[in-house]
């Protein structure tokens, strides 16, 4: 790949997406860009606020880890420039006294020579810089991937804490209306009251198992019948009065450790913004817009096709194969090394005519055309360059096998860990379908005084957990997909 594609900092946007997405043909450019401005190169419409991949576009510029790489690529690929022939010498010398010589007297020498190195040595030269280069070219895709990849791993963490903040501010509210509810029986004094809340869309918080196990603590209590009549009603209706409190005290308790919850959740929220800021290399307050939910991810290729496809295009392997082909260029290099080297030149002699028996002799100036050659006859050094070459050879194809290997690790832990956020979104959803159908059961009965306040806080609780679950699922299939696409180097999305 030439230095003219991938200029980064003076090239307008699609030579840009050339450098970010090196696999994509040149001549779907203006495609690729109305894809990336419509949005649909990472994420699915409903996630798009301001898109993902502008903030990719904006790291790739501004990064300096990335900069810095490419920077390193750019002097690597300088170095193709710098095989050539060897300068040629110019030597001369000036006689203090002239020499006399038959030609007439020497009184100075000039030689110019040029050596000319074996056939074939500058432009294997010229391919082991190239190689170099590439090998250089290929890691920068690879911090250029692992970049994308801390950046849609913390975007989608921002995205999961966003809808766990708005999830527990709607059960926040939900519990204080049952706590004026409850607060309304308990001040009426009966529990035959058939006022009901109006509960909101239930979701759940980073902190609502606690709240499930304080509501499953709670005992129903039940009247014991007497023979009198008039005193079990009067411990019937102590025991409902008891019953209640007992609620308003818990839904209180379950108010604070969610209000405590929610600070948390907002704690625990800026650390990720100032991350997602400094790796775009802005502000630690810069503004961030997130979309408002994850929705469900579906893969464009399957299994085994994705594990084919890191071997093809993983920047890793491809940097092992470059860096081979440079070694194997030096091997060359070595060789030719003990080939001889060839020079040709001239030499170019001053005489002063010089007076003899009274009559000047000679004066005539001699120029003498000269080759010259090396004998390389130390062979030691020259075998030694040659073993080192082979050497290297054989250290980075163990390297690229150790690679695929760790690459196929990577790929299956990410596949185990988005295959069972596959399964359990399904039990998640179909458990909230049921719990959902159970809430309106209890709430009909609760009305009709048939059930007690606590059964129906524990199945909105059941509800919540489920509905969190579901989030955090969600939340683990993005960040596979985030760490396959990144082993892969293209999107894996499909809509």
């Amino acid at each position: 790949m030439t230095n003219k594609t991938l200029k980064l900092k003076y090239q307008p946007r699609t030579e840009k997406w050339k450098l970010l997405f090196p696999q994509v043909n040149p001549h779907c450019g203006m495609l690729l860009l109305w894809l990336l401005i419509q949005g649909s190169l990472f994420l699915p419409e409903q996630i798009q606020a301001q898109s993902l991949d502008d903030y990719l576009l904006e790291a790739a510029e501004n990064n300096p880890g990335l900069k810095a790489s490419y920077l390193r690529y750019e002097a690597a690929l300088e170095r193709s420039h710098q095989p050539s022939l060897p300068d040629p010498e110019l030597q001369a010398g000036v006689f203090l006294q002239p020499m006399e010589r038959f030609m007439g007297n020497q009184s100075a020498d000039f030689r110019l020579m040029q050596m000319f190195p074996w056939f074939g040595m500058i432009s294997t030269q010229k391919k082991e810089a190239n190689q170099m280069a590439q090998a250089q070219y290929q890691l920068f895709l690879e911090e250029k991937n692992r970049l994308f990849f801390q950046i849609k791993r913390t975007w989608y963490e921002m995205i999961r804490l966003r809808e766990e903040i708005e999830i527990s501010q709607e059960n926040l509210e939900f519990l204080k209306k049952y706590e004026e509810l409850a607060l309304m029986r308990f001040k009426s004094g009966t529990s035959g009251n058939t006022i009901s809340p109006s509960s909101p869309t239930p979701a759940a918080s980073s902190n609502s198992s606690s709240a499930s196990s304080g509501m499953s603590a709670m005992g129903n209590t039940s009247n014991n019948s007497s023979t009198s009549s008039a005193e079990g009603m009067g411990t019937a209706a102590m025991s409902s009065s008891e019953t209640t409190i007992n609620a308003v005290l818990q839904i209180k308790i379950e108010i604070k450790e969610l209000e405590n919850s929610i600070e948390q959740l907002h704690a625990d929220e800026e650390p990720l913004k100032i991350t997602f800021n400094q790796l775009l290399n802005r502000g630690i307050d810069a503004k961030i817009n997130l979309p408002s939910q994850l929705v469900q991810p579906q893969l464009s290729l399957q299994k085994q096709e994705i594990l084919d496809s890191i071997w093809q295009n993983n920047p890793m392997l491809e940097m092992y194969d470059a860096e081979i082909g440079a070694y194997q260029q030096q091997a060359k290099m070595a060789n030719l090394e003990g080939k001889p080297m060839l020079g040709a030149g001239v030499n170019y002699m001053t005489f002063a005519p010089r007076p003899e028996n009274g009559m000047f002799m000679g004066g005539e100036n001699m120029i003498m055309p000269m080759v010259n050659i090396t004998l390389p006859i130390y062979r030691k050094k020259i075998k030694s360059k040659i073993k080192e070459a082979e050497l290297l050879q054989e250290s980075k194809r163990l390297e690229r096998n150790k690679t695929e290997n760790l690459l196929a690790m990577e790929w299956a832990e990410a596949f185990r860990t988005w295959e069972e956020s596959e399964r359990n979104l399904s039990l998640y959803e179909a458990q909230i379908e049921l719990v959902n159908q159970q809430i309106q059961l209890l709430e009909t009965a609760y009305a009709s005084n048939a059930t007690t306040l606590e059964n129906v806080l524990q199945a909105h609780q059941q509800l919540l957990n489920y509905q969190l679950k579901r989030i955090n699922a969600i939340n683990n299939q993005y960040q596979s997909l985030a760490l396959l696409e990144a082993l892969v180097s293209s999107s894996l999305l499909t809509f």
